[in-house]
């Protein structure tokens, strides 16, 4: 298994593809074993590089509490590792948290820059406080969970639309209760992290093209929040889709005019 010592932690990271180098940011609570599908779709255009980030899967789970400086810097330290002086990156939902940390911090090493779902914190909103649903019940956690993915989502929505309603089920098998304590430690940590994101006030300082992409239906970054980073970064460009907080699998167009930002 590919693992390497970043910032004193074990980072276990996988590397696909053969094009410009891409460095792919994943979301709160997420493996490379749940995002395998988009990875290789990704890889058939561009040389992606991904890891679990630290706390989540087979990456190490190191003592809390985490910081979103300490995320970006793993991933520097990554790219540093397999020997990139710059690459692109894309980043959804707390992975977006994380590019947008990085990019703010070594603004010269990010070539292009797409950020999904995701928000920048501060006076230009924060994404939904995930760590709220961990005193719910299975039952009130699931149902909450399902209308934050898109807002859309009620019974009767559901019961005539069956690709959302096999999207919502996928999701929630993804969700489990009957998980280690470590697992479960690490996912609160990287919650705790992502309730300081805050890079607001240093936006301007990504230099580099920016495809800020986001959900019209999205319950935990809503549209607001792409819109407040589109309008701080300069140059960056906002595109909308058909979709909730998996717009990039709803919305078919959205996964190829990503691909097309990130290739140029």
């Amino acid at each position: 298994m590919p693992t390497i010592v970043v910032n004193g932690i074990d980072l276990y990271y996988e590397r696909a593809g053969h094009g410009p180098p891409v460095l792919f940011l994943n979301g709160s609570g997420s493996t490379l074993a749940t995002i395998a599908p988009l990875l290789e779709v990704m890889a058939g255009h561009m040389d992606v590089l991904a890891h679990d980030q630290r706390g989540l899967g087979r990456s190490a789970v190191p003592r809390g509490p985490y910081t979103m400086a300490e995320y970006a810097a793993d991933a520097l330290g990554l790219i540093d590792a397999i020997g990139w002086s710059a690459c692109r990156v894309v980043g959804v939902s707390f992975g977006g948290m994380v590019a947008q940390e990085l990019a703010v911090t070594a603004p010269g090493r990010v070539e292009r820059l797409a950020l999904m779902c995701t928000s920048p914190g501060g006076e230009g909103g924060s994404s939904y406080p995930l760590h709220e649903l961990a005193g719910l019940s299975p039952s009130r956690r699931d149902e909450i969970s399902t209308t934050l993915l898109d807002s859309r989502f009620s019974a009767p929505w559901l019961a005539t639309h069956p690709g959302d309603r096999m999207l919502v089920e996928t999701m929630a098998r993804r969700r489990s209760d009957d998980v280690s304590e470590q697992v479960r430690r690490g996912e609160a940590e990287q919650l705790g992290a992502r309730r300081h994101h805050d890079v607001w006030d240093r936006l301007a300082r990504i230099t580099c093209p920016t495809f800020v992409a986001a959900g019209r239906y999205d319950g935990i970054a809503p549209l607001a929040n792409s819109e407040a980073i589109a309008s701080r970064v300069p140059g960056a460009t906002l595109h909308v889709y058909e979709g909730g907080h998996a717009f990039f699998v709803q919305d078919r167009r959205a996964l190829p005019e990503i691909i097309d930002f990130l290739e140029a």
